[in-house]
């Protein structure tokens, strides 16, 4: 009867370790929390200013082949909408600063990167793997967390976007 009940608890404490995420991660319906961001020109500003229309959040890293992947896709997506219907920002995770901001410059990014060198928007938004896309609605709350790379401007991507922000595209 011990053992089994040995084996019970220590199958709990696995499945919560699975289910932590990362330290301090705001969860979808969660609102996230203050945070600055740091642009790589040297500029920041703090995320509470990006309320009051639906965002999308990118975090990626340089060395990271599916993020590099979908980059283009939501630069194009960027174009179009961005800061008329939604605004779109990426969160590098990046250690090497200089290596995230060449690979901007080298693909011609044009929507407004940050970099996360405290790993503290690394942590909030639950990124324990990348790519990751989160669609947060114009007060701040997590709609949705998509991990791995998709197109994100192709009809299946608009479709999840339109549906979660409650938009027409």
């Amino acid at each position: 009867m011990k053992s089994i009940l040995s084996y019970a608890v220590m199958l709990l404490l696995v499945v919560a370790a699975a289910r932590a995420g990362t330290p301090g991660e705001v969860n979808e319906g969660g609102l996230l929390r203050e945070a600055t961001l740091y642009g790589f020109a040297g500029d920041f500003r703090q995320l509470s200013e990006l309320r009051g229309k639906p965002l999308i959040i990118n975090v990626w890293a340089s060395w990271c082949g599916p993020c590099r992947a979908e980059m283009s896709s939501l630069d194009r997506l960027a174009q179009r909408y961005n800061g008329k219907q939604f605004n779109i920002i990426g969160i590098s995770t990046d250690d090497d600063a200089e290596a995230a901001l060449a690979f901007i410059v080298q693909t011609n990014i044009q929507f407004a990167n940050y970099h996360d060198h405290d790993q503290l928007l690394e942590n909030m938004l639950g990124a324990d793997r990348i790519p990751l896309t989160l669609l947060i609605d114009a007060q701040g709350r997590v709609r949705a967390k998509i991990h791995g790379s998709r197109q994100w401007d192709d009809p299946t991507s608009l479709n999840l976007i339109s549906k979660t922000f409650g938009i027409k595209l």
